[in-house]
């Protein structure tokens, strides 16, 4: 990067800062003095979204390859799963059992962060939605093992703040769900699911049909929790219907704990010799 020092002109921020220190006048004060990049208004025009959604796209990629992180390891779940110790606030006695995957999604966090510690926190770190539940829980067990985790929050109806054991310089936000899916997945090692609702299918069926059609290459997807899964959706339904092939149906693996997690993407390359490998 080049030194300040070195630059022939000044930089977007000095200019910037000049245009609010020349004299009050109705021309200075007109929206149409400001300078184009410096202006909320202007940049949150409609005509502007090509440009908005060009810069969510370019402000993690740009932070995250300053930050050292190569690759990622994806967690999505619910954000209405409790911890254990909470889970007599859950809204139904569903939720109360599923509390567990909160202690699993963190351990395997932990887990995953303590590798990721070994290379400087550059391989197979932890990213999140950010929000609460599994997320948290996600965030939390890198936390525990001392080390960093990414959270990229969205813009909701419904006010979402960041959960606390994201790193910091790691938390991002977005208005656009598309640009945020991109971001879960450019770096991803391995995906891991957990039992959640409309987004967590939602990620987990654009993934599934992402590495399908050969558009993404073929990654570790893991389910926790098989009962959750097969009473939630009949997978060999559709391979029966032919609507999937009967090879896609290898294209993910059910998971029980923390442990059984780690060892598969541990054996990953051997277990995908043995499956399809979409586009090969």
């Amino acid at each position: 990067m080049m030194d300040d020092r070195d630059r022939p002109f000044p930089d977007a921020q000095e200019d910037a800062k000049s245009v609010h220190v020349v004299p009050d006048t109705p021309q200075t004060r007109s929206p149409a003095y400001r300078l184009a990049y410096d202006d909320p208004d202007f940049l949150c025009r409609d005509e502007l979204r090509p440009v908005r959604l060009q810069l969510e796209l370019l402000k993690p990629e740009m932070m995250m390859t300053e930050y050292g992180i190569d690759s990622t390891i994806v967690l999505f779940g619910g954000a209405r799963i409790p911890e254990p110790a909470r889970k007599d606030t859950a809204k139904t006695p569903m939720l109360a059992e599923l509390s567990k995957y909160y202690d699993e999604a963190r351990r395997f966090a932990r887990l995953m962060t303590e590798r990721s510690a070994r290379n400087g926190h550059r391989e197979g770190v932890i990213v999140t939605g950010g929000g609460p539940g599994v997320m948290e829980a996600g965030n939390r067990g890198a936390a525990d093992a001392g080390g960093v985790s990414i959270g990229l929050n969205v813009v909701l109806p419904h006010e979402q703040v960041p959960n606390e054991y994201v790193t910091p310089d790691l938390c991002f936000n977005f208005h656009y769900f598309a640009i945020r899916k991109m971001h879960f997945l450019m770096r991803a090692k391995a995906m891991v699911f957990f039992p959640g609702g409309f987004g967590t299918l939602d990620e987990l069926f654009e993934s599934l049909t992402l590495i399908q059609t050969g558009r993404m290459r073929q990654v570790p997807v893991l389910l926790f929790g098989r009962e959750f899964w097969e009473r939630l959706i009949d997978w060999s339904a559709l391979a029966d219907a032919g609507t999937i092939a009967r090879e896609d149906l290898e294209l993910f693996r059910y998971v029980e704990s923390a442990e059984e997690a780690v060892e598969i993407i541990d054996g990953w390359s051997d277990w995908s010799k043995r499956t399809r490998v979409p586009g090969h």
